[in-house]
């Protein structure tokens, strides 16, 4: 098992649903804002992003997320265990539109859907998974290997049932998330993906929600996931809370160009300005 931990440059830049709805690292320093004009950066087309709207009620420390990962730097870890994911594919509800992108949210009220192992001392649920993009396939992944950019990346969020009651807990506590992050790069078409890709005709509009069920969100990760960077980090949008220890595959998985550009960006009826 080959693991890492990261040396990193943040870059700053989609706070998860639940908040709306109710290794070891190195001390880091700003290189930039946030990662161009990806879709939850700050700024999107000189205009405020809406998730950015209002006053942080968290300030940032200096821990904060999305990094750059630099591979000579990063430092390899014999001690860390092997990553355990146990996915129950009928703990999965629904998607919602959230007017910028959209998420697949699961029940979290029980250890069905889990993930321990790695860098975690403790096991933590499955809540949702969602996406991140950009305007071309050139860029959109909020993090970034050697400063080479993906053209989304996958972030599969999780909270710890062992320490904490519910997520808008844990989100707010230190050692309160685990996310897995995979890059996602165009090639052949994503089997796995489609099912998801195919349901979402039925959210295009701001604020739907249709049910979606029997998905195993483990078809999603790469075939490796013994190689992977780890660090302590943050939510990437406020309230910017340093509660995430970040899991990001060194292997991405491959999709189609439809899959990531016209099924995310075009067959979501959002504001445009923000489905890049």
């Amino acid at each position: 098992m080959v693991t890492f931990s990261a040396a990193v440059r943040p870059l700053i830049s989609h706070l998860h649903r639940q908040l709306v709805r109710h290794g070891r690292s190195h001390r880091i320093t700003p290189v930039r804002r946030c990662n161009l004009t990806a879709c939850s950066s700050k700024y999107v087309l000189s205009q405020m992003h809406p998730m950015w709207q209002g006053p942080l009620a968290v300030p940032g420390g200096d821990r904060q997320s999305p990094i750059d990962i630099v591979v000579r730097k990063s430092v390899f870890d014999s001690k860390l265990k092997p990553l355990e994911t146990e996915y129950d594919p009928q703990t999965c509800q629904q998607i919602w539109n959230n007017g910028y992108s959209f998420l697949v949210e699961y029940d979290d009220t029980t250890d069905k859907s889990t993930l321990k192992g790695g860098p975690l001392q403790d096991k933590f649920r499955l809540c949702q998974f969602h996406f991140h993009w950009g305007e071309s396939n050139a860029w959109g992944s909020e993090h970034t290997v050697d400063r080479r950019l993906f053209p989304a990346e996958l972030h599969l969020v999780h909270w710890n049932s062992d320490k904490y009651s519910l997520f808008e807990e844990a989100v707010m506590e230190d050692n309160g998330l685990a996310v897995i992050g995979v890059f996602l790069k165009v090639g052949k078409r994503h089997e796995g993906l489609q099912k998801l890709v195919d349901a979402l005709p039925a959210i295009r509009h701001k604020d739907s929600i249709v049910e979606f069920t029997r998905f195993d969100p483990g078809c999603l990760l790469p075939a490796n996931t013994d190689d992977y960077w780890t660090y302590h980090g943050s939510l990437t949008t406020p309230p910017l809370t340093e509660s995430v220890t970040w899991i990001v595959m060194k292997q991405h998985i491959e999709v189609s160009h439809d899959q990531v550009r016209y099924t995310v960006c075009s067959t979501l009826k959002v504001d445009h300005k923000f489905c890049l």
